[in-house]
């Protein structure tokens, strides 16, 4: 999750994606270097504690206790940079074979080689199933990434994202800078605070949200629940569509279950859709998208890209096949996906 980084509410701890969670590690105040067997080359000494317990001989190793029993590795090259924001702890290294890698509180956010699949899809999934969109909000989304792909589509005029914690922005524009490139659009209005108290403000205002949050733990569980979901609906005009980091299917299926379901109760057409991404868990990540417009047809493109516009806008993984097929679920998690019913839209 993507990605990912910030959204709204009090502080908060771990997660991927936005700033929110919580993983324990444990505190050590040796100095250490990446010195260990295989080890690139030697790590900057004088980082402490978190990053101590994070990087040792010379990996990153992610666990948490959403994917338990299962860890994912990166060696490490250099560690480039570390700190405490008021949110969480932030973390940049570079590693031998996916370039510059975001941690925040010890969960992977993005990575130099593998970002673009999740930014291009919780982007252009939305906006590619809108007929016009013109005015976007991006909740969370601190490394820019999603930016840098919603600000490429032409009809879009306006974009407003939210997100609480600044840091992560300047830290990505330093080490992350063909992601935060969307900074520098005209369209942007950037917002840095809590989204929920922002949408309860703009009400009826946006045809498109993209939530690019962490994942449920600790205060980003509210961006799982109805509510939060109730308040995008208002936030949204009568035709506007949303896309949320929807947890992976492997790992999370009564979760995903549970959010369609009161996710249909809330809007006429509610979709679930995943990408393939190598340093999320399990190497997939999903996304729920909903719309107020009963004839919206998520698995359709109304905007289908020509192959040139796929190149014009250095699009690496989506497509407007890629868009269908990812609709398609394994059978397995298509059954769980079926027996939710639908129940008549509230509101």
């Amino acid at each position: 999750m993507a990605a990912r980084a910030g959204g709204g509410g009090a502080p908060q701890g771990p997660a991927r994606g936005s700033s929110a969670g919580g993983v324990r590690r444990r505190r050590q105040r040796r100095e250490w270097s990446a010195g260990g067997p295989g080890a690139a080359a030697p790590l900057r000494y004088g980082m402490e504690r978190g990053a101590a317990a994070l990087i040792r001989e010379g990996w990153f190793r992610e666990t948490c206790r959403l994917w338990p029993g299962q860890a994912m590795s990166l060696q490490v090259e250099e560690l480039l940079h570390h700190q405490r924001s008021r949110y969480q702890e932030i973390l940049v290294f570079r590693s031998t074979t996916y370039g510059n890698v975001l941690v925040l509180d010890g969960v992977i956010q993005c990575t130099e080689r593998d970002e673009f699949s999740y930014q291009e899809m919780i982007a252009n999934l939305p906006l590619c199933s809108h007929p016009d969109p013109r005015k976007v909000l991006i909740i969370g989304g601190g490394d820019g990434g999603v930016l840098r792909e919603v600000v490429k589509h032409p009809t879009v005029e306006s974009v407003v994202q939210c997100e609480i914690d600044e840091d992560v922005i300047q830290v990505s524009k330093k080490y992350l800078p063909g992601m935060a490139v969307g900074y520098s659009s005209a369209k942007l209005t950037l917002h840095v605070g809590d989204g929920f108290e922002f949408m309860k403000q703009n009400q009826e205002a946006f045809d498109v949200i993209i939530t690019d949050s962490s994942d449920p733990m600790g205060p980003a569980e509210s961006l799982f629940k109805e509510s939060y979901y109730q308040l995008m609906k208002t936030a949204l005009r009568e035709d506007g569509i949303l896309c949320c980091q929807g947890e992976c299917q492997w790992l999370h299926l009564d979760l995903i279950k549970e959010m369609r379901q009161f996710c249909k109760s809330l809007f006429p057409v509610v979709e679930y859709a995943y990408c393939t991404i190598p340093t999320y868990p399990s190497g997939q990540i999903g996304f729920m998208l909903c719309s107020k417009n009963p004839n919206t047809n998520f698995r359709e493109p109304v905007q289908q890209l020509s192959q040139q516009q796929v190149e014009e806008r250095s699009l690496k993984y989506y497509n407007s096949d890629i868009h269908r097929a990812a609709f398609v679920l394994p059978e397995f998690a298509r059954k769980v996906s079926q027996a939710v019913p639908q129940r008549l839209p509230q509101g």
